[in-house]
């Protein structure tokens, strides 16, 4: 497997994790999106649509990390990244969805350099729309962890899931944003919790070797 991403890229990163918990050894291909090294001919030979990650495995490159992960759970199956009951598939479904259909895509780079050339937004305002939707999502995930009184240590049950899986690199990417996350009790425990497993720590942006 190749795995071409950038440490800094939430949707990298999630994808990292996912491997990491499979015990999928992969080889590091960095694109440094701050040179835009992704919009290049070489890259976009290989994804079309210019974004990361996008993975090499067995002669195919597969692109968009939500149905990377589809791929890696129908695939690598153990241990699994959803439980088995369809209801409770469904809500650890629904929180992943509730970070990567609700929170990502609004803190994109593509959106906040739009903001930054399209509409004349300074650092500033980048700042307060970033946050107001990591708040916004990050409230509703809050309530929904307090609702589940079976809840263990992670955003479902005891074993970190898909949820897991999508809330860590957007609890790392609102730290960057100058978001505190601790004011959400239970997300922060829960990033503690995945912070002490050693799949979460080998995908952190940190370690990764085009960080810098």
């Amino acid at each position: 497997m190749k795995l071409h991403n950038f440490f800094r890229s939430g949707t990298s990163h999630r994808l990292r994790i996912a491997l990491q918990l499979k015990g999928l050894a992969y080889d590091y291909v960095p694109v440094d999106l701050r040179t835009e090294q992704h919009q290049g001919a070489a890259f976009k030979a290989l994804n079309p649509q210019g974004l990361v990650p996008a993975l090499e495995v067995d002669g195919q490159v597969l692109i968009q990390s939500p149905a990377i992960i589809e791929w890696l759970e129908e695939t690598h199956p153990t241990p699994p990244l959803l439980p088995a009951d369809p209801a409770a598939r469904a809500r650890v479904r629904a929180l992943a969805a509730l970070v990567g259909c609700d929170i990502h895509p609004l803190n994109n780079r593509r959106v906040l350099e739009a903001l930054r050339h399209d509409f004349a937004a300074d650092e500033a305002a980048v700042q307060r729309w970033c946050a107001r939707w990591i708040e916004a999502g990050f409230d509703a995930y809050e309530a929904l962890l307090a609702a589940d009184p079976a809840r263990g240590d992670f955003s479902f049950g005891d074993a970190p899931t898909l949820a897991d899986v999508y809330l860590v690199p957007q609890l790392e990417s609102a730290r960057r944003f100058k978001v505190d996350v601790t004011r959400w009790p239970r997300l922060h425990a829960v990033d503690q919790a995945c912070g002490r497993l050693q799949a979460f720590q080998r995908a952190a942006p940190a370690v990764q070797p085009d960080a810098g």
